[in-house]
């Protein structure tokens, strides 16, 4: 698999709006082939999805989640268009697999852009400072550097994370499915994860 061309990405993000992160993989997974790459996602239902995006997700339902072990629990806002949709079997079963992926990922964010500037700062910092003595240029660098942010956005982000019962898909292509399935835009709007012992 070919390291993604950033201009091909940046290229596709903006004729798609679909997030940073699909947009790099798509780009890497057809080995730089642009017109693959769009392909790809319109396979997997993104430009159906990234269609309805623009609508209003007023609707939806709240899903609680409790482990067995009784020690973590998840309260969480799952978004979309109609009351039906809301009440729908499969809605309720996504709301259901989403609380279960928070439960056990323990995301803190929803997606990259609700990560503040002061944390990705951070971060960038640290990588950095790791890479002081590595002797590599400047220019390199900052690509590890991006590389290894990549890499915080999987971990952090709970729709660009992989999802607990198919790795192959993440949270986001999960979610993209079902609003091709179920023709509603669907939206995470809220999440809060409580662990036993754990400080907030």
């Amino acid at each position: 698999m070919a390291n993604a061309d950033m201009n091909l990405v940046k290229k596709l993000r903006e004729q798609t709006g679909i997030g940073i992160m699909e947009c790099k993989k798509a780009i890497a997974d057809a080995d730089n082939d642009y017109d693959k790459a769009v392909e790809m996602l319109r396979k997997k239902g993104f430009e159906k999805a990234k269609a309805k995006a623009s609508r209003a997700t007023n609707q939806g339902a709240v899903g609680s989640y409790i482990h067995t072990n009784k020690k973590i629990g998840v309260l969480l806002e799952l978004g979309c268009e109609t009351d039906f949709v809301a009440k729908n079997d499969e809605f309720q079963a996504l709301l259901k697999d989403v609380a279960m992926q928070i439960a056990a990922m323990k995301p803190a964010y929803i997606s990259e852009t609700d990560i503040p500037e002061a944390v990705l700062e951070k971060e960038k910092e640290i990588y950095r400072e790791q890479l002081k003595t590595s002797g590599k240029p400047a220019n390199i660098i900052e690509k590890i550097v991006e590389g290894k942010l990549d890499k915080f956005y999987k971990e952090a982000c709970l729709i660009h994370q992989a999802f607990f019962k198919d790795d192959s898909k993440t949270i986001q292509d999960l979610i993209a499915e079902k609003i091709h399935k179920m023709g509603e835009n669907i939206t995470v709007k809220r999440f809060v994860r409580y662990e036993v012992g754990e400080e907030f």
